[in-house]
């Protein structure tokens, strides 16, 4: 027989002879919607991952002109929702995905803008690399988002944006759109036209009553599966990662590699990751630091905070310095490499791959 669909997945030759029955047989397979599993055993159950995303590298020098050019001629507000413009991984046919299961979108909003109440299934964050001036309204508590600065959106809480200066400001989001949309277990409900508060506090309320270390609310005992932290501030991620590095100094192992400090952002519910489907990092690399190769199954993001380095994506090296961002596939080979201090904001699927007991790793030679 010729047809490709009858011909062995991997090699195996026990297959039958061609006759008409045989024939018969499969044109009654394609005329049900039915595929025998016999002639597809590779491409459902791989040797190992083999990703129809691929690495790719954005360079913020592109996308914030670009973004900046969206905020003259495009407007914000009810009907587009957002000014976010999606990275799409060439991989993925076009599709605003970074990867299968995340995404990430650099976010515009002009001098005195608003973005209209909403809320969705999806969980979101958002990361500012550089700017001030931009309020995060998340049920209705008002959270300043500042450089360095994480801010979680978790899913099904109405949130809006509202720009307090005569500046512009960037920043990049990200979400668990696609995973969503591939469950089919999104919603989605307009607000108001208006957020709810345009307040401008130092400091939101979640912070007030969350964020003192070792210290719990007896008020708010039960675990939730998102943090109550609206605001993760740099402030303590910079102090975390210099201390870390400090302790090495002193003699005491306490970083990841030797000159490679890192943190994990988490619930203070339950120890666990910040959003149930998405999992938030910080990395600090020395000047001259480099780390060991690595292999995950699921996806990764990284934006470069400060400084400049390469990062390995498969077999090749590509620099990348403030602002630049990058996604490593499942089980794509990656390592970094610093020329100068270089601090890195990374998130990922990893929740979800632990949790179904997909997740493995790899590290050394792939």
């Amino acid at each position: 027989m010729t047809d490709q669909a009858t011909q062995p997945a991997s090699g195996h030759s026990m297959q039958p002879d061609d006759s008409p029955e045989l024939r018969a047989l499969y044109q009654g397979f394609k005329d049900n919607h039915l595929n025998p599993l016999w002639t597809q055993t590779g491409d459902l159950m791989p040797m190992h991952p083999n990703p129809a995303a691929v690495p790719h590298v954005w360079k913020w020098k592109v996308l914030l002109p670009l973004a900046e050019a969206s905020g003259d001629l495009v407007p914000v507000g009810r009907g587009g929702e957002r000014r976010a413009i999606g990275l799409a991984n060439p991989g993925l046919g076009g599709n605003a995905y970074v990867s299968p299961t995340l995404w990430a979108a650099i976010q515009y909003l002009g001098p005195r803008e608003t973005a209209p109440e909403h809320r969705h299934s999806q969980n979101a964050f958002r990361f500012v690399v550089e700017g001030e001036g931009v309020w995060t309204v998340v049920n209705g508590d008002p959270v300043r988002m500042s450089r360095g600065d994480l801010l979680l959106t978790p899913g099904w809480c109405f949130h809006g944006h509202h720009n307090d200066r005569d500046e512009p400001m960037a920043w990049i989001d990200g979400l668990d759109i696609p995973f969503g949309q591939q469950m089919d277990v999104g919603f989605f409900e307009f607000g108001s036209d208006r957020v709810t508060d345009y307040a401008t506090p130092s400091v939101s309320r979640g912070e007030r009553l969350w964020c003192h270390p070792g210290l719990r609310p007896l008020s708010a005992l039960e675990e939730t599966v998102a943090s109550p932290i609206g605001a993760y501030r740099w402030e303590f991620t910079d102090r975390a990662l210099t201390e870390q590095l400090r302790l090495e100094d002193e003699g005491h192992p306490t970083t990841v590699e030797q000159g490679h400090a890192a943190i994990r952002y988490v619930n203070p519910t339950t120890g666990g990751d910040v959003l149930p489907t998405i999992r938030c990092e910080f990395h600090r690399l020395r000047e001259g630091c480099e780390t060991s190769t690595r292999q995950d199954v699921g996806s990764t993001v990284f934006q470069v905070f400060e400084g400049t380095g390469s990062v390995l994506l498969g077999e090749e090296w590509k620099k990348i310095e403030k602002g630049d961002l990058f996604v490593v596939p499942s089980w794509v080979p990656w390592a970094l490499k610093a020329e100068t201090q270089f601090d890195l904001f990374r998130f990922s699927d990893a929740p979800i791959m632990e949790r179904l007991g997909f997740m493995r790793s790899q590290t050394g030679a792939a």
